[in-house]
């Protein structure tokens, strides 16, 4: 049982007595547990008992453990499960792009190479803005700084590369001026030999140590895309070319039963029109990883999976990092007590799709349907990765609260209503009103509505607050 709000010891709540005081989002025992036996959530087990536990007690970290240890060795069992999906398809309005994608906001990018001239970006785009004034067809300019780009080696640099490589390729991009200074590591010649196919009239490229005043030359090439931009507009059509992130942080006792599972009827509801999802964050699929194997859509895919949760745990072996150290402080403080719990509720946001592909973390897209995605936890790195895969917004449900927003439209779902009206500033969607009597097909019509309103030009609260940031893995090897 999870408790909705604070209860107090001597409370009864459906014939049961309580032990203990519990706060909001954490777990009482509904029946005797004995010492070694399996503690239940959301139908798996999320650990086992340390203890004797009596029916009424608050059960969390101090009498369950996890019962997750290393590696496994994966069987095929393929097991789909049947959904319904009632709400109709929505016409939704995106730029499209030469190379048939599309995008939700038609912005000008500057991608420095190297983290030495974010500070020269930053002012080039204040330039910009002054001089031209722009007003058609235009989002907003970004300048996505990171630390890196030079004093890197071997996996770390290309991994660097390509990620910033991704980024400048993505649709919600009018307009990339890719920036370097000209001694760094990632030098625009190798970036520009390897960016593969490009529109030169969406990228151009600028080294400073090139010119005599970067200033003017980068105010050049930005007049010029903006000028090919300005031609930009939005077209009607449907939800098969959306492609959305699923992410989670700050979560709470709640995430597994409000924000995540309308996360995953949102999935299921653009997979079955024919859009694409994209679900990350693998340390948080440790536990719950063979519920997504079951669903993948054959041996291939399956084998892909496999491979995506065992490389990412020789990872953390290779580190010398405790595979299953985790949930974090305040998820523990929200009464989330082993991985296997905080998994079980992560993967909810899946839904209930076949999982159609499986991609290593500087991969793009290439399927339409529910994805698997190599990335950790860590929100920066994460939604980075989900959005140069190529897709155009993320939701993000939180039951602690964030400001943060990546360098896409980032949504932010609350697990529950009061952080929702304690943080206005920071939530877009409140999915605590699961918790006070509204029910789920309600919720998500809301939530489908907002969604398109979004993707139609509507900002979110990241572009509000001019939150926008990158985070590029710094591995030793590429995941």
């Amino acid at each position: 049982m999870i408790a909705l709000l604070p209860l107090n010891k001597g409370d009864v709540i459906d014939g049961i007595t309580l032990l203990d005081d519990v706060s909001k989002g954490h777990k009482i025992a509904i029946k005797d547990i004995h010492l070694g036996e399996d503690v239940i959530k959301y139908g798996y087990p999320i650990g086992r008992a340390t203890c004797d536990i009596r029916k009424g007690a608050h059960v969390h970290v101090h009498n369950v453990s996890t019962k997750l240890n290393d590696v496994i060795d994966y069987t095929y069992t393929p097991q789909f499960e049947k959904y319904d999906v009632e709400s109709k398809s929505r016409k939704i309005r995106m730029y499209p792009r030469e190379n048939g994608e599309f995008g939700i906001r038609n912005e000008l990018w500057i991608v420095p190479t190297v983290g030495c001239i974010v500070g020269q970006a930053r002012q080039l785009a204040d330039l910009f803005i002054r001089e031209v004034n722009p007003d058609v067809a235009f989002d907003g300019i970004q300048v996505f700084g990171h630390q890196f780009g030079c004093s890197q080696m071997g996996d770390d640099h290309e991994n660097t590369k390509e990620t910033l490589q991704n980024i400048a390729k993505h649709p919600n991009a009018g307009g990339v001026l890719v920036l370097g200074l000209g001694c760094e590591n990632n030098q625009v010649s190798a970036f520009k030999a390897s960016l593969g196919d490009y529109d030169s009239n969406r990228i151009q490229f600028l080294v400073m140590q090139d010119v005599a005043d970067e200033f003017e030359a980068g105010l050049t090439h930005l007049k010029s895309l903006y000028e090919h931009m300005k031609k930009d507009v939005r077209v009607e059509t449907d939800l098969s070319n959306l492609r959305i992130g699923l992410k989670c942080g700050g979560s709470d006792g709640l995430s597994g039963i409000t924000a995540n599972p309308l996360l995953g009827r949102l999935s299921d509801y653009i997979t079955h029109h024919g859009g694409t999802s994209v679900l990350t964050e693998v340390p948080e699929m440790f536990g719950a990883e063979q519920i997504l194997m079951r669903r993948a859509k054959d041996e291939s895919v399956f084998q892909k999976t496999v491979e995506l949760i065992n490389n990412f745990k020789d990872y953390y072996k290779k580190n010398n990092q405790v595979i299953y150290d985790n949930p974090s402080p305040g998820n523990k403080n929200g009464g989330i007590t082993t991985l296997e719990d905080k998994s079980l509720g992560c993967t909810q946001k899946a839904g209930l799709s076949k999982v159609c592909d499986v991609l290593k973390q500087t991969d793009r897209l290439k399927t339409k349907g529910l994805n698997l995605i190599s990335a950790p936890g860590n929100d920066l790195v994460s939604v980075t990765t989900l959005g140069m895969s190529g897709c155009q917004l993320v939701l993000f449900s939180t039951g602690r609260g964030t400001p943060f927003g990546g360098f896409i439209p980032t949504i932010k779902v609350s697990t529950n209503s009061e952080i929702y009206h304690k943080k206005p500033n920071w939530i877009d969607f409140n999915a605590g009103l699961l918790t006070e009597g509204v029910d789920m097909d309600t919720v998500l019509e809301d939530f489908i509505d907002f969604i398109v309103d979004v993707v139609n030009g509507k900002p979110t609260r990241n572009e509000i607050n001019h939150f926008r940031e990158i985070g590029i893995f710094k591995t030793g090897v590429i995941l």
